[in-house]
């Protein structure tokens, strides 16, 4: 799985796991922090919120047009110093007056924008990697192991948020809405991280460097495609694209109302063996117990699978431990949910890579597009689950905690919505790196984010009607992306032609 992949590959995912650590460190108590330092109302929160996941998804189609014209790796280094000042400015305790309001909204434009120069610029970098004949069958493989270690990065963003707020509670005597200035210290910090692999990596990825162009003449030849088929190829991406919103409307949740269902519908405890999965060592014990079973089932040599088996062991040593150690009851908090997400592109990303190689070994592996039409159908299943057992709830009086549902519910949840983004996103991206025409590679990247703003623009729709049945809420979510899922099914062939 890891083998053959070109070295910038690593250095260029590791930059935004870095920076995808902070983000989401962020993220993961955006949505409370709202409601606990301004007092805003749930319509008021679902606005900022999606507003602020609109612009840094929107902005990078900005960002690509301006690296297609002065340099990928230029706007790559400008976008995330501005992250940093966005980040620094959020981290500032300024109370939850109109001044703290003014700068909250100047910090998330900061960051929006910086973003918008980072992060498409840098995955168009890592799609020039492939333009090597000798890893182009590598290509989406190398875009699923790229997507794992961003969210290594997300994995353990929940608990540094937590963490990181109960340590400055107890250090400095913050209160709990002072206390997520300290969460959002943490990104300054992994921003500074991630340009130091971006600058001290560069020598292993110097093939894909894009520099300004002098007098108006690239430094490399760009390939040229016929009108006819650029458009083709551009419609085929815009189709794409229009199935794509959906998703992220649906996906996006996970910080607004599935939070929100953390807070106010789930058990604020949990005992036993279920309570282990709120600790973060133990999904990395699991995660390194599955890498070390697929390892072991790779291995040509005694010495890999020793390697192997001591890794199994290792994990399996870490859980027992851990379980001895139980305390009788812990608490849960709603952001911790959001780590499940994490681990499980993680944890399941070799079996996805093992998957569609077995079937390209047969000959039978299903075309992008059709992997995204049956992401949306998942997706659709992770809000049928939600929707039977949301059934019989209590109306909730926003931010008010009115029910304790099992924990396993929005894990479960969870695991499917994976499933879901493993088909759609680092595919997806794949594939507009692939089939976008040259001269538009950075525009379409952009496009790419732009249907993700969209979808994250339509993620309030569901947080305006918290107030309603829960039932309504999850049910319009399963039956938009079930009408997403027969769309691209009704256009597969065309869309299949092309790419």
């Amino acid at each position: 799985m890891f083998e053959g992949q070109p070295k910038g590959l690593w250095t260029l995912a590791l930059a935004n796991t870095g920076e995808r650590f902070g983000y989401y460190t962020m993220l993961a108590v955006f949505a409370l922090f709202l409601g606990d330092n301004f007092g805003f109302q749930a319509g008021t929160a679902s606005e900022i919120y999606t507003w602020f996941l609109t612009l840094v998804y929107f902005l990078p189609l900005f960002g690509g047009i301006a690296a297609d014209k002065w340099g990928y790796s230029r706007m790559v280094v400008t976008g995330i110093i501005i992250m940093f000042v966005g980040y620094l400015l959020l981290s500032i305790l300024l109370g939850s007056e109109t001044p703290a309001i003014i700068a909250m909204g100047a910090a998330l434009i900061l960051i929006s924008v910086g973003t918008g120069l980072f992060k498409g610029n840098l995955q168009v970098m890592v799609g020039d990697l492939y333009n090597d004949p000798h890893y182009a069958n590598k290509r989406d493989a190398g875009f699923s192991l790229f997507y794992m270690l961003i969210n290594v990065g997300a994995l353990f963003a929940p608990t540094a948020a937590i963490y990181s707020m109960e340590w400055s509670q107890e250090a400095f005597g913050l209160t709990k809405a002072e206390s997520y200035h300290a969460a959002f210290a943490i990104a300054c910090i992994s921003v500074i991280i991630s340009i130091l692999i971006y600058y001290f990596g560069k020598s292993t990825f110097k093939q894909v460097l894009s520099v300004k162009k002098v007098k108006n003449q690239e430094s490399a030849p760009v390939e040229e495609m016929s009108p006819k088929e650029t458009r083709e190829r551009i419609i085929c991406l815009v189709l794409v694209f229009a199935v794509v919103i959906f998703f992220w409307m649906a996906f996006h949740q996970n910080g607004l109302t599935l939070t929100w269902f953390a807070d106010e519908f789930t058990a604020t405890k949990s005992t036993g063996i279920e309570s282990m999965a709120f600790d973060v060592t133990n999904l990395v014990a699991i995660i390194f117990m599955v890498y070390g079973i697929f390892g072991a089932f790779q291995s040509v040599t005694t010495r890999a699978r020793l390697i192997n088996g001591v890794v199994i062991a290792a994990g399996i040593a870490i859980l027992a431990y851990n379980y001895n150690q139980l305390e009788p009851e812990i608490s849960i908090s709603a952001p911790i949910f959001q780590q499940f997400n994490a681990c499980f592109v993680v944890m399941l990303t070799p079996v996805s890579i093992a998957l569609f190689g077995w079937l390209a070994k047969k000959g039978k592996e299903p075309k992008a597009p059709v992997k995204i039409g049956l992401g949306m159908l998942v997706a659709a299943a992770a809000y049928l689950l939600m929707t039977v057992n949301s059934i019989g709830l209590p109306a909730t009086n926003h931010p008010q905690h009115v029910a304790d549902v099992t924990p396993n519910l929005l894990i479960s949840t969870y695991l499917i919505l994976t499933f879901a983004e493993l088909l759609l996103s680092p595919i997806g991206i794949s594939l507009v790196t692939k089939v976008a025409p040259p001269k538009y590679r950075g525009m379409m990247m952009g496009g790419w984010f732009v249907a993700t703003a969209l979808g994250n623009k339509l993620v309030s729709i569901p947080g305006h009607m918290w107030h309603m049945d829960l039932t309504i809420v999850w049910g319009t979510l399963m039956v938009i992306c079930l009408i997403a899922a027969l769309f691209i099914f009704s256009i597969i062939k065309k869309l299949n032609k092309v790419c």
